[in-house]
């Protein structure tokens, strides 16, 4: 299959083409067009241009867009779960639930309106908020969910009025070219544009004065320079950044019924998701029967190609984190017990066995790092305060979860983290209408919700004094 650029409504070729390669096979199996700064800068110019007509439209007129954009993402579902597998790893079963969540959301994010919010209105004053789009977009989108990330922030985006340039990960930009086949029969010349490239073209995206929001999901070392770049023009920004998510298991914890929760929170997606359980910490009475329910799950998983019926854990996505992984490995096999996996795969693959380590010091690299990957700590802790203190002990604060038999004590330990999003008994459980942002260095801002559509506004105030 050939791909293109979508840009000023018309698919066109790459300056030059770079290859894919799926993670499963670590072997070519595609080629994509790479935009340079000519293309970039048409569609820049472009989705300026669409600005003024876009944004005047009503919220139900750009609904129907948006609403067509969810239908024919839905009519071509099984296409992309097969692409999204190839180019991205995760097993099949897991990409179709991407599929259909991004369909989802597209749908929510249709069905909603941001109307003006009266302050005042009395004998004197009439004061009321409005909410208006800024302009042009930028949507940078990491390998671990291309289309779902990409959907979080172009549904918001679109819905109040904003064009948007979508660039994905240059390991995974098929999906996201896909998707741009997709809009160029629905929406105007310049409202939706994709440009994939090798990672050269983020800067001049979130400098150039034309672009008026940035929003990027992906690392806290990427997403510092992301804010920098910014800063010359003063644009807005939407930061969704790593985290070190803790998952705290409180003494009346069920382990026959906790420990499976806790190896998915850890390896789904190979453990690739922002919100991956990244570090457990157990009291001394359950530690050991924990562990051992986390070896067994982590012995009986099928480690494989995401196409193969049965694959629970696919590859991680990239070379790159294939190694820093190993990485991350060597250095607990030194400072730490590897209770489960650790050792190398044999063939093609970025393949990693889901790994159990245990006794590492708290300051180890894999406890007070982001992995990214299906490489887990157990750590024992005396006192639920101080399991709470080592939550908080990193630098990151995205999501993490506290296991419990008791859902009101297991609210008020929740309440201790300081963290932008922190579930009791479950995992990854994001509502389309609630929203979820980052604390301390995993992000700013806010996705999803009315709240993450404000994001893509400017707010108004328009103070009115009546005639005496």
């Amino acid at each position: 299959m050939s791909y293109r650029l979508l840009v000023d409504g018309e698919l066109i070729d790459g300056a030059k083409d770079v290859g894919v390669i799926n993670p499963a096979t670590a072997q070519e199996f595609e080629i994509a067009p790479r935009a340079d700064e000519a293309i970039a800068l048409r569609a820049i110019a472009a989705a300026k241009k669409a600005f003024p007509s876009w944004a005047a439209l009503t919220y139900e007129h750009r609904s129907g867009y948006v609403e067509a954009f969810a239908a024919a993402l839905e009519a071509r579902a099984s296409d992309f779960s097969r692409l999204l597998t190839l180019e991205q790893g995760k097993p099949l079963p897991q990409a179709e639930a991407e599929i259909r969540g991004s369909v989802a959301a597209l749908r929510f994010f249709a069905s909603q309106e941001i109307k003006p919010r009266v302050i005042r209105d009395n004998e004197h004053e009439y004061i009321v908020e409005q909410r208006y789009p800024q302009g042009v977009a930028a949507a940078i989108t990491p390998w671990n969910f291309p289309i779902s990330l990409l959907v979080y922030k172009v549904g918001a985006a679109l819905m109040t009025g904003n064009p948007v340039i979508a660039k994905p990960a240059p390991t995974t930009p098929l999906t996201t070219l896909l998707l741009g086949e997709l809009a160029a029969r629905i929406f105007p010349r310049g409202v939706f544009q994709t440009l994939a490239d090798t990672n050269d073209l983020g800067p001049l995206l979130t400098s150039h004065e034309d672009v008026a929001h940035v929003s990027f999901t992906g690392s806290t070392p990427t997403g510092k320079k992301v804010l920098e770049s910014t800063v010359s023009t003063l644009k807005r920004f939407t930061l969704e950044l790593g985290g070190n998510d803790a998952a705290i298991v409180l003494d009346d914890a069920d382990i026959d019924k906790v420990a499976p929760a806790i190896f998915r929170a850890a390896t789904l997606n190979a453990g690739q998701i922002c919100f991956a359980t990244k570090r457990v910490y157990a009291p001394k009475k359950l530690i050991e029967p924990l562990t051992e329910a986390l070896v067994a799950l982590a012995k009986e998983a099928k480690v494989g190609d995401g196409l193969e019926q049965g694959t629970t854990i696919g590859p991680i996505q990239n070379k790159m984190q294939y190694d820093k992984l190993q990485g991350f490995i060597e250095d607990s096999r030194h400072n730490g017990r590897i209770v489960a996996g650790g050792e190398r795969t044999d063939g093609n693959g970025y393949f990693i066995k889901p790994t159990i380590v245990r006794d590492l010091p708290n300051d180890a690299r894999l406890v007070k790092e982001e992995q990214f990957g299906p490489v887990l700590p157990i750590q024992v802790y005396d006192s639920v305060d101080s399991a709470i203190a080592e939550a908080n002990s990193v630098e990151f604060g995205l999501g993490g979860i506290i296991w419990t038999g008791d859902v009101e004590r297991g609210v008020s330990v929740a309440s201790k983290i300081e963290t932008g999003t922190i579930w009791v008994n479950q995992h990854m459980s994001l509502p389309y209408d609630v929203a979820f942002g980052g604390a301390k260095q995993s992000g700013h801002g806010l996705q999803n919700g009315i709240e993450g559509m404000e994001d893509f506004t400017q707010r108004r105030i328009v103070n009115a004094r009546k005639a005496a």
